[in-house]
């Protein structure tokens, strides 16, 4: 990329030119990119403020920087509702956890990553980021449905720091009185001090990724140059804050078989698990659209290991929902049945491609269809598990 002029407006947003791209450049809080061709810039700057600009200005394009993908940004304003989709917004899974979906996309190209997330994805057309007020909003609206001991958990399709509003995010929901635990999904690369006394404020519990205590191990599990250092000196701070840790290796086989037992006593001699358990192994499991790997492990031959492990240290290793104070609750109601057919406008691109977004009584549906965002689609709904709805057109 070529710059000509960079500048930093007020410490919200950065501005450059791209010249091989003929584009005025916008970075809002070092996530959301906007792009708006250089000729129509000139015109607008001499009649509107720089933050009109960003805000309004058409054409433009606005994509994640991470990902540099599409960005779908998901407001009141936007008419995106926050139930129905896997991959932003809330997910009820008839339990008194609430999943708590703030964006998508990820820094890291894990070889195993269950979604495909990444710059090097094949599969995924678009991100989301979701407008923290409105986020929190909609939490509240489910939390006092479920009642009192509702868990908050920050996780997603991709990694949750990288949400530019996390502080304000997670300030709205501590002032829900049913949430009294929230816990968070986290790599822990763009964690650091300050990060981490912010999270303190808020947070429970940090689930935290490493695969592997061996650098070049965890930088090809990582798909990346790996700052496995850093998350390392990160885990101990956790550990050694008010929040309580939880480490959550995935066990891939034919990579890391020799990283598991390392990481089970990284976690023990740190302080892993104040009031959780210190760790939550997990068994690679190829995914229909994740990435796939050739080496798959047999569910008895993994908890069998567990087993030996859990008598070897003296942890429990094969956790159950009880182990995090969950508990069944009734489900926010599903107002769309299976088999039913509906005719809308397509309001935004899909996650992956060959998808889009529509709206039906007040739930968001996956469409799969080649149609154009602004399109009406007749489509079938096909599935309707956890309340996350996909159809297909007809």
């Amino acid at each position: 990329m070529q710059t000509s002029k960079e500048s930093d407006v007020s410490g919200i947003f950065k501005e450059y030119e791209d010249k091989k791209s003929g584009e005025k450049v916008f970075l809002v809080r070092d996530f959301i990119e906007v792009r708006i061709p250089l000729s129509h810039y000139r015109k607008l700057e001499k009649r509107y403020p720089k933050e009109y600009i960003v805000s309004i200005a058409e054409p433009r394009k606005v994509i994640s920087h991470v990902t540099k993908r599409e960005l779908v940004v998901v407001t009141r304003e936007s008419g995106i509702p926050l139930l129905g989709h896997a991959a932003f917004g809330l997910i009820d899974r008839g339990t008194n956890l609430i999943q708590v979906r703030c964006v998508t996309g990820c820094n890291l190209n894990c070889i195993f990553c269950s979604v495909d997330e990444g710059r090097r994805s094949r599969t995924r057309a678009a991100d989301y980021l979701v407008e923290p007020e409105y986020l929190a909003e909609k939490l509240k609206e489910i939390a006092e449905f479920k009642g009192k001991g509702v868990e908050a958990h920050i996780d997603g399709q991709g990694e949750p720091l990288l949400y530019p509003y996390m502080e304000e995010l997670l300030e709205r929901i501590s002032r829900i009185k049913e949430v009294e635990v929230i816990s968070m999904q986290t790599n822990g690369t763009l964690l650091n001090d300050d990060r981490i006394d912010m999270l303190e404020k808020y947070v429970t519990r940090i689930n935290l990724s490493i695969s592997a205590l061996d650098q070049k191990k965890a930088s090809r599990l990582a798909g990346i140059k790996y700052p496995l250092s850093r998350v390392l000196e990160n885990a101990k701070m956790i550990a050694e804050s008010k929040m309580d840790l939880l480490i959550a290796p995935v066990w891939v086989p034919g990579y890391n078989d020799d990283e598991i037992e390392k990481i089970i006593r990284f976690a023990l001699e740190i302080g892993a698990g104040k009031r959780y358990p210190p760790l939550g192994i997990q068994k690679y499991i190829p995914y229909r659209y994740g990435r796939k790997l050739k080496n798959v492990m047999s569910f008895r031959e993994f908890y069998d290991r567990l087993v030996e492990w859990e008598k070897e240290y003296g942890v429990k290793l094969i956790l159950r929902p009880e182990d995090f104070g969950m508990e069944k609750r009734p489900r926010i109601p599903q107002p769309i049945r299976k088999g039913e057919r509906f005719r809308a406008r397509l309001i935004a691109e899909g996650r992956m491609f060959g998808e889009k977004l529509a709206v039906v009584r007040d739930r968001v549906v996956t469409v799969r269809t080649d149609r154009k965002v602004g399109d009406f689609a007749t489509f079938e709904i096909v599935r309707t598990h956890d309340g996350i709805f996909l159809a297909e057109e007809v």
